[in-house]
């Protein structure tokens, strides 16, 4: 019995010993590894949307959300400083954020910035609305060029589809419905204190740190917000969708169908210089740019114009081809501006200037065609040079034997004469042979 006391004793104190190590262990190592995963700070992904809202900008978002999404980001933040853009891009945008079960926050950022138009759809569509100290948002009536200058839209198809858009998008957030009615019927704006009091934003914030704080705990989406202390992370497009934003800038794109339009009119009229190669790559490029949602209308007398300008520079007329031409080409360059309020919802100075700079080419390339047709009648009223050469007086510039030159007509010309002729004497041409004239010592 006292040895199986003894050996029970040692096998008790072996386990004893084992029990109070794994306890230990676990004591010391077990809250590193629970508190590990719940200390791990999550990520939110931030982009930007700056300029006017184009085809690019949808992609820009659209990758954006799928990122952040694989990266498992807490939320996505949308950077708005913008004067509006394309009304079909916004709704995309709207429909992108809806459409997605990731969090994204609208940010007017930074001080100064501007959401203006389709900015403020988009702010509105946010889960979370948040504006930065010193930002404005509204002016979303559409407006529209007019023989007077800048001009409303008070078509109630096109203001009654975009306020009911505006507001169903407050309702949903739990915004102020009469504010988001009145940016669109009242260019109503709002700084971010007013914005704030009046319901149409959740949060004023300073910066983006800040903006992470507040609506840490925020609940949206059936899920609750963990940003404070999250890695920003910033999302860089690829090339293809920096290529993009860059063409469908609508001025670009539409200098770029302008300058292809031009090269391809040189091109035609003079091959082999690569004009041709540069008109068709721009036009592409253009085309591109604008996500090809252009005027069938204006592609087709640009068309027309570039055909009756090349028959011009190609038939003996009296330039009516050609300024019918250019009357195509310029009505073309009008109708190529997006100034319908259905297709293009932005302000009416970004119009303007976008009007001017697509008619701006035209107008130099006018000015070149009238001189270009005005070059072209003198030389076909002048008559050929082998009507009118016999006869005529030149001077010999230097000693004629039998071969040397003569200036004819304020023109250099190869000569040649039976006689020795000195320099600085009258020469009378008695003919032409092929650039060789004929000539004898004036008597």
């Amino acid at each position: 019995m006292a040895v199986f006391s003894d050996h029970n004793f040692a096998f008790g104190s072996k386990s004893a010993f084992v029990s109070t190590f794994v306890f230990a262990f676990l004591l010391v190592f077990l809250p590193l590894v629970l508190a590990s995963p719940a200390s791990a700070q999550g990520c939110v992904m931030v982009v930007e949307l700056e300029d006017a809202i184009t085809p690019a900008s949808d992609d820009i978002v659209r990758d954006a959300i799928l990122q952040a999404e694989d990266e498992g980001c807490e939320a996505l933040i949308i950077t708005l400083d913008t004067p509006g853009g394309g009304l079909t891009e916004t709704i995309e945008i709207t429909s992108l954020i809806e459409r997605t079960s990731l969090p994204v926050v609208g940010y007017v950022y930074p001080s100064g910035a501007t959401s203006w138009s389709a900015g403020t759809l988009i702010l509105l569509s946010s889960d979370v609305a948040v504006m930065a100290p010193g930002t404005i948002i509204g002016s979303a009536q559409p407006v529209q060029l007019g023989p007077t200058g800048t001009e409303p839209v008070n078509d109630t198809k096109v203001i009654n589809a975009v306020v009911a858009l505006a507001e169903e998008k407050a309702r949903i957030h739990n915004r102020n419905v009469t504010a988001a009615k009145e940016f669109i019927v009242s260019n109503l704006n709002l700084n971010a204190e007013t914005a704030l009091e009046y319901g149409v934003v959740e949060f004023v914030s300073s910066d983006i740190p800040t903006l992470l704080e507040d609506i840490d705990g925020f609940r949206v989406k059936n899920q609750t917000l963990a940003t404070k202390g999250a890695e920003i992370v910033r999302f860089q497009p690829n090339p293809r969708l920096q290529l993009l934003a860059i063409l469908s800038d609508p001025l670009l794109a539409g200098l770029l169908l302008l300058v292809g339009l031009y090269a391809l009119i040189f091109g035609l009229s003079n091959p082999g210089l690569g004009a041709e190669l540069v008109g068709v790559i721009t036009l592409a490029l253009g085309l591109i740019g604008l996500g090809f949602s252009v005027n069938v209308g204006a592609l087709f007398l640009l068309g027309l114009g570039m055909v009756l300008i090349f028959v011009e520079l190609n038939s003996p007329g009296f330039g009516l081809l050609g300024a019918a031409g250019f009357v195509c080409i310029v009505a073309g360059s009008i109708l190529l501006v997006p100034i319908g309020s259905p297709e293009w919802y932005i302000p009416a100075n970004y119009k303007r200037n976008m009007l001017l700079t697509f008619m701006g080419p035209s107008f130099v390339v006018a000015a070149f065609f009238v001189f270009a047709l005005y070059k072209v009648a003198e030389a076909r009223r002048r008559p050929a040079y082998a009507e009118v050469v016999a006869g005529n007086v030149a001077e010999a510039i230097d000693k004629i034997d039998p071969r040397g030159h003569v200036l004819y007509n304020g023109e250099y010309w190869t000569a040649e004469s039976a006689e020795s002729i000195e320099p600085g004497e009258l020469v009378e041409v008695v003919g032409k042979e092929m650039t060789v004239l004929k000539v004898k010592r004036k008597v």
